[in-house]
């Protein structure tokens, strides 16, 4: 009995040997490798698949690690989050959250460091998302001791759209096996490259500007955690080493002594491993700490150690490629680089919790700024505009009564007073996201180096249109009260109704009128109605020329109400100052058939500004045409030509070419030439408007090879702004004053045209408002156009030298846009 007894416990000790020993094999987490079938570094790995990854260690390893879908992208592809600490910490995760807010305001307690690594915001910048599961694994298994004091929030694809496209493209065209042969097809991509989002936008310059979905999504859960540390991982050209903090100069100067060091320490910790392996790296070069837009300077002016690190390889790169000095860089290789500094980023941040906690404090405890408060007046729908960008970023803001403001004087640079009435828009530094504030709002950013990566203007007055003043001292505010416009009421006895033509959401109300099948006038100058004064370009709807819509007033309604636009009924056509309905003045607005070139040699980026444009603010059709197809289809079929900025024109639009656009302009067409598309339709051939030529000097002296750069910026202009002169009383200029603030990105200068020099430079304007421009570069844009139209025949030709529609953000240039679509005949 006994012994059967034995036998009985025996076997039963056995089986709960065997099946707990079933249950930690089943719940031993596999590597990306083993997961994934393949080892990591012989083939790119599709999102899903990534995205698969991460779900399964998130079911594997639960008590570590806690997945969330933040949004999605214009593909619908998922965007995705994965926090990762110790099991005690993932248990009490919202409290550690809300306790490291505390330190923005009140002052917390918190111990924790929160780390947030960000991979493949560029999307054929690749390997970063290989890497992420890499480190993903090896945070979860190896280097778990990381994560006792330590939360790393991982965003495995900030681009899913970008990185697909590129990794489609490359399993369709490379080779079997992969060559390293760089002249391969697999080492170059299309026109439509993999860098860029579904619009072409480049998300590693949207941070602050919040154009694309994806980066709206973002910033939400961004704004709840304000990360310690933040990485933002890239490549650049195959022949560079690799690259990470500390950062170059110029660095803004709100960035404090102890991010500076800290870029330091972390640089040092990547050091150690990048010499143990033999690899190459630099720093302190190239990538500066300026533009408030980038995945580093963003997360920096919001308290963080923000960095960028940038390995060799990008699009080109592939599975492996011979480098020019004879080295194969192999997609392993890069992720190993990667790889490595995710993981040294998060040891050092778990060396130094306790101090990133408390810098962390002193940083939002700030209160040193020149300017505490930023005062703004301007049209209400331009303000309303602006405070939707501040409630993204969680900005406060508020009005004040009328009162005369003292400070710094935007439109001048020099010190006035600004009287405020009606509507005004006072944003203070007084505020945890101060610092955010004064990078933003600052007229003018210090630099201390003129040698940067990117534009050195952007302050929010000027790029939203509003007169602006910076206050040395703070100004009492009561809550701002966004526009609330009455619901259009029917009047049977209506002639017509009247609306405004101001800014975008003007050209929105008028894009989706016309979408409805609604047919709108436009007054071509000022007239008086009812005791009330119209400026040129206001939107004229009448019932006479809706008469075969019965649904006419309900239609008008319903938009009217989406746009939140006010309607102003008159029961005649007959004005007491101006020109009556009925007169050759007030124009129609046509129905508009409306083509952009697309491909070489077009610019991607200034190609998806356009489009973006078009199908998420003016919400107005788009036929886009291939460059190879541009001369085979009927031009004749559409009324509008956009030909986006871009290089190349010169060689694309042959004599041949440009005497065929000619000839449709001079049939009724309409050409909208931007930036370097103008060199393209303009020389012989082409239409009349003359470039600026440089004076030669003739006492060049020698110069060392060392300044030579230097020597060159002096004819750049990189991104600044400048105060131009406005013509008010042409169409292209309806809606604008008599002065325009243009974010100039280049010295090309083009001459004054005979008529239609509609936005210029005058001699005197040749100094930027703010941002950097070469002394000699300041020489040449001295009288010479920025937006112009020449009549050619029965057509018209609308020059933009400058960019009215930069990044998606110039919010006042768009509407110059919408009045060259819709105004200028």
């Amino acid at each position: 009995m006994r012994t059967l007894k034995f036998y009985r416990l025996r076997t039963l000790l056995l089986f709960y040997c065997i099946f707990f020993s079933i249950v930690l094999q089943a719940q031993e987490l596999q590597s990306p490798s083993a997961y994934l079938g393949y080892p990591l570094g012989t083939q790119f790995t599709r999102h899903h698949e990534v995205v698969d990854y991460f779900r399964y260690v998130a079911a594997t390893v639960p008590e570590q690690i806690r997945l969330q879908e933040y949004g999605e992208t214009n593909e619908r592809r998922p965007l995705l989050l994965a926090y990762l600490s110790s099991p005690d910490n993932m248990s009490n995760l919202e409290g550690i959250r809300t306790e490291h807010l505390k330190n923005t305001d009140t002052g917390g307690n918190g111990s924790k460091a929160i780390v947030w690594l960000s991979y493949n915001v560029h999307g054929n910048e690749s390997v970063s998302t290989e890497a992420s599961m890499q480190t993903l694994y090896e945070l979860l298994t190896e280097k778990k001791a990381y994560l006792e004091n330590t939360v790393v929030i991982m965003d495995p694809c900030i681009n899913p759209d970008g990185r697909d496209r590129y990794v489609n493209w490359y399993n369709q065209f490379r080779n079997m096996p992969h060559t390293v042969d760089a002249n391969s097809k697999e080492h170059h991509e299309g026109w439509l490259t993999g860098r860029p989002n579904h619009y072409m936008f480049d998300l590693n310059r949207d941070w602050a500007w919040l154009t694309q979905v994806e980066s709206q999504q973002r910033i939400k859960v961004f704004n709840k955690w304000l990360p310690h540390v933040h990485v933002d991982f890239h490549e650049q050209g195959v022949d560079n080493p690799y690259y990470f903090a500390p950062a170059a100069e110029p660095f803004h100067e709100v960035i404090t002594d102890f991010q500076r060091d800290f870029q330091v320490t972390i640089g040092k910790n990547h050091a150690k491993y990048f010499d143990a392996n033999g690899w190459f790296y630099f720093t302190r070069e190239v990538f500066d700490l300026l533009y408030p837009s980038y995945g580093d300077t963003f997360p920096t002016y919001n308290g963080a150690i923000g960095m960028t690190y940038e390995q060799g390889g990008s699009g080109h790169a592939g599975l492996g490629i011979k480098t020019s000095n004879g080295d194969t860089l192999t997609l392993k290789d890069r992720i190993d680089h990667h790889h490595t500094t995710g993981l040294s980023t998060v040891e050092v941040a778990s060396e130094n919790a306790q101090k990133l906690n408390d810098e962390f404090r002193k940083f939002y405890q700030r209160t040193n700024f020149k300017y505490n408060s930023y005062v703004m007046r301007g049209h209400p729908d331009k303000i309303d505009a602006l405070t939707e960008l501040l409630d993204q970023h969680e900005i406060t803001y508020g009005t004040t009564d009328a009162t005369t403001v003292k400070g710094l004087l935007y439109g001048t640079g020099k010190n006035g007073s600004l009287k405020t009435s009606g509507k005004n828009l006072v944003v203070s530094t007084d505020q945890p996201k101060g610092t955010l504030v004064k990078v933003l709002f600052e007229p003018n950013a210090k630099l201390s180096d003129s040698l940067t990566y990117d534009i050195t203007a952007w302050s929010l007055p000027f790029a939203y249109g509003l007169e602006a003043v910076a206050a040395t001292n703070g100004i009492p505010v009561t809550p701002y009260a966004k526009n609330k416009v009455p619901d259009l009421k029917e009047n049977n006895d209506a002639y017509a109704y009247l609306s405004s033509w101001n800014s975008m959401k003007d050209a929105a109300f008028l894009g989706d009128l016309l979408q409805q099948g609604i047919r709108v006038r436009f007054a071509q100058k000022p007239f008086a109605m009812d005791g009330k004064r119209y400026d040129r370009g206001t939107l004229i709807v009448t019932k006479a020329d809706n008469m075969n819509r019965t649904d006419f007033e309900t239609v008008l309604k319903s938009v009217a109400k989406q746009h939140e636009k006010g309607l102003t009924a008159t029961t005649t056509g007959f004005v007491e100052d101006g020109k009556d309905f009925g007169s050759g003045s007030v124009k129609m607005v046509p129905e508009l058939k409306v083509a952009m070139l697309s491909g070489d040699p077009v610019s991607t980026l200034r190609f998806g500004e356009i489009w973006h444009f078009f199908e998420q603010q003016l919400h107005y059709p788009l036929t886009i045409l291939r460059s190879t197809d541009i001369f085979g289809v009927e031009l004749s079929e559409y009324d509008v030509l956009i030909l986006p900025d871009g290089w190349g024109y010169g060689r694309f639009l042959n004599d041949d070419k440009r005497s065929a656009i000619k000839e449709w302009v001079k049939n009724g067409g309409k050409v909208i030439a931007m930036g370097g598309a103008i060199k393209g339709i303009t020389g012989e051939k082409g239409f009349s408007l003359k470039p600026v030529k440089k004076k030669k000097d003739s006492t060049v002296n020698p110069r060392s090879y060392e300044a030579s750069e230097r020597e060159q910026i002096k004819n750049a202009i990189t991104g600044a702004i400048f105060k131009t002169r406005v013509d008010t009383t042409h169409p292209l200029a309806f809606g604008y004053g008599d002065t325009y603030f243009s974010l100039k990105l280049g010295a090309d200068a083009y001459s004054y045209l005979d008529t239609g020099t509609v936005v210029y430079l005058q001699s005197d304007d040749t100094r930027p408002v703010s941002g950097f421009a070469g002394n000699e570069a300041q020489k040449k844009i001295g009288n010479t156009l920025v937006f112009g139209v020449e009549r050619h025949g029965k057509g018209t030709v609308v020059y933009m030298v400058d960019n009215p529609l930069f990044r998606g953000f110039w919010e006042n240039g768009k509407l110059f846009f919408a009045n060259a679509l819709f105004m200028v005949n």
